[in-house]
């Protein structure tokens, strides 16, 4: 009764023959489905559409995105700016600048004065300090002697 058969099953265990069902690919749908008007501004109402296979589909109809305008570009580049700001900027230092050297200048030709000065009064005092009258008779005396050098040392 439980014999192998030639699968090495025993008798009695019989399966079934096992249908399979693959599924068919939809073909595209060559016409456009009436769509229901929506009134701006409302909420749309549920729209059903038939398919041409009999089914109905329902949802919402979906108005498609529209793309941002383009923004406009200024009728001046943004390098064109920042070069005439960066010229405004130089020509305006270039003012301090000027001033800044004129004052060295300046600055420089008053040391020289404060020097020249000092240098005549200090001239002028070292002046009436020999030539001043303050006790002899006008005058500086050097003694002078016979200087004996013997080798290389100064006898005097």
């Amino acid at each position: 009764m439980n014999e192998p058969t030639a699968y090495h099953r025993p008798t009695g265990t019989e399966v079934a023959a096992v249908e399979i069902h693959h599924p068919a690919p939809l073909s595209p749908v060559q016409h456009t489905a009436p769509l229901v008007p929506v009134q701006p501004g409302t909420i749309p109402t549920v729209a059903s559409v038939v398919l041409p296979d009999g089914r109905v589909v329902t949802g919402y109809a979906i108005e498609p995105a529209e793309p941002e305008p383009a923004v406009a570009k200024p009728a001046v580049s943004r390098a064109a700016v920042n070069i005439a700001l960066g010229g405004i900027g130089f020509g305006a230092v270039c003012g301090g600048l000027v001033l800044l050297t004129t004052f060295i200048a300046a600055l420089a030709a008053l040391i020289h004065q404060i020097i020249i000065l000092a240098a005549v009064i200090f001239g002028g005092w070292i002046a009436v300090q020999v030539c001043s009258t303050s006790g002899h008779g006008g005058g500086t005396t050097v003694n002078i002697r016979k200087a004996v050098i013997k080798r290389n040392h100064f006898h005097g």
